[in-house]
């Protein structure tokens, strides 16, 4: 063990190793408890979602801990769970299986890109200000979701701005058959709710109980919070404590069947590319997909192992300017595109590096042997899949709010004070939360930096990849009028 994981090169312990793959796995844990909620609301069986995080988190940290030897463990991550539910399948219209198979193809693309070195052509075409943009884009996107899932936010909509009711223009009247959808111009307030309903308030007792914890510092704070958010809500009648057969491990694996390599047929990959509208509306969605991952990736594992040694100075610079995969940012980045393949087939959206690992980290973990303590908690998690549905979705909102104010420190790397610089990353990442879209919030931002860099008469130093994206984004938008 001490030669496998060169615990002495290292300079860290056996001892040190377990306790930081303990706290790891306490950091980490609610968000098997969270990735059903999000991806549930698409049609999924909650307890199917539940496994197959578990399946592609056990694989990924694993094999991130005994093939790159580092203490960075992998799931579905929050913003792609999002991207998953709200842009593809709510806002693209595309089937929960579809998704599943735009995540595979994701995973593939992202293979392709790591193994050819692909990688380091778009991470130097990518401007650092929008790279943090759409960090910090992302933090807005989940914070609005966790507001609007915690019912802090209503909607006032006056007769006079809805323009379509159940898909059909809106002329006034009664409506027949029901209200199933409704589309409304701009005139839509926003309003902050009254908090007089038992789970916009019993969200506000999570979000003053994290808040608290993970000021003072708290191991485990998330966990902690879910758990007694879950515990307050039962007097409240906002918990379900009804457990059944329906719930029970064996029916979670019966329900994983259901998912488990859906992506593959006739709702999945085989409709995918049924017509040409959404052919290229899949395309520009699995490269932006796999644009924001690799970032997202990119970013925890240089922010974390940068600060912390875990990565050398001469493992970075063979990361930008090597071409064979020695260096464990390499190795670590192949763990990470692999999962998310993976992730696709078993049936949840895609995995990313979590910035949780920080905390095991912090707690000492310096190699991959803290992966292996995190992945057997992360199997240990299956015995709780009849608590899956206990949880009340509003006891994760608070999460969700918490963890997108963090994602949010990636503003801080751009300036503010040039117009130049700011008004490209404002469209990056503010759109997103207003156009409820990641992709939009990107095409945004780069469209703008294009228009931005020919005001000043430096269009020739775009670089053709940037081009490439936003000629993709802009088809997608003239495909989008156009149907």
């Amino acid at each position: 063990m001490q030669k496998f994981f060169k615990l002495k090169e290292n300079n860290t312990t056996v001892k040190r190793e377990v306790i930081a793959g303990i706290t790891t796995f306490i950091s980490m844990a609610y968000i098997f408890f969270l990735n059903p909620q999000i991806l549930g609301q698409t049609g999924m069986p909650q307890l199917a979602v539940f496994v197959a995080a578990i399946v592609v988190a056990v694989f990924g940290t694993l094999l991130m801990g005994l093939y790159a030897n580092v203490p960075f463990a992998l799931a579905p991550g929050i913003g792609m769970q999002a991207y998953f539910t709200y842009t593809i399948v709510f806002g693209f219209g595309f089937k929960w299986q579809q998704a599943l198979a735009i995540v595979f193809l994701v995973g593939i693309l992202d293979v392709l890109i790591t193994l050819t070195h692909g990688r380091q052509a778009i991470v130097k075409a990518i401007p650092e200000e929008l790279k943090a943009a759409i960090g910090g884009g992302l933090g807005a996107f989940v914070t609005y979701i966790g507001l609007k899932n915690a019912g802090f936010i209503n909607f006032v909509i006056d007769g006079n701005n809805i323009i379509k009711v159940n898909d059909h223009a809106y002329s006034g009247g009664a409506v027949k058959g029901g209200l199933n959808s409704l589309l409304a111009s701009g005139g839509v307030t926003p309003e902050l709710t009254k908090f007089t309903d038992a789970p916009a308030l019993l969200a506000l007792i999570g979000l003053v109980l994290i808040t608290f914890l993970l000021i003072r510092k708290v191991p485990g704070a998330f966990l902690i919070t879910l758990i007694l958010t879950t515990l307050i809500g039962i007097p409240m009648g906002v918990t379900d404590t009804h457990l059944s057969a329906a719930t029970s491990l064996p029916h979670a694996f019966s329900e994983f069947g259901s998912t488990f390599g859906s992506t593959f047929g006739p709702n999945g990959m085989q409709s995918l590319f049924g017509t040409w509208q959404k052919t290229l509306l899949a395309v520009v969605t699995i490269f932006a997909m796999g644009l924001t991952g690799l970032f997202d990736a990119i970013g925890t594992l240089i922010g974390i192992g940068n600060q912390t040694g875990i990565f050398t100075k001469e493992d970075q610079e063979a990361f930008v300017a090597d071409n064979s995969f020695s260096s464990k940012m390499d190795k670590a980045l192949v763990v990470d595109t692999f999962t998310t393949t993976l992730a696709g087939a078993v049936g949840t959206s895609n995995t990313t590096t979590f910035i949780e690992s920080a905390t095991g980290v912090a707690a000492g973990g310096r190699t991959g042997l803290t992966n292996v303590v995190t992945s057997i908690g992360f199997l240990g998690m299956l015995f709780l899949a009849p608590l899956v549905s206990v949880v009340p979705g509003v006891a994760t909102a608070p999460l969700l709010i918490v963890v997108g104010i963090m994602m949010m420190g990636e503003f801080k790397k751009i300036d503010w004070n040039d117009l130049s610089v700011a008004i490209p990353a404002f469209f990056t990442s503010i759109f997103m939360a207003f156009s409820f879209s990641i992709s939009y919030g990107i095409a945004a931002g780069f469209i703008f930096y294009i228009i931005v860099k020919i005001a000043k008469k430096e269009f020739k130093t775009l670089s053709p990849i940037l081009l490439l994206i936003t000629a993709f984004f802009l088809a997608n938008f003239i495909l989008l009028a156009l149907i």
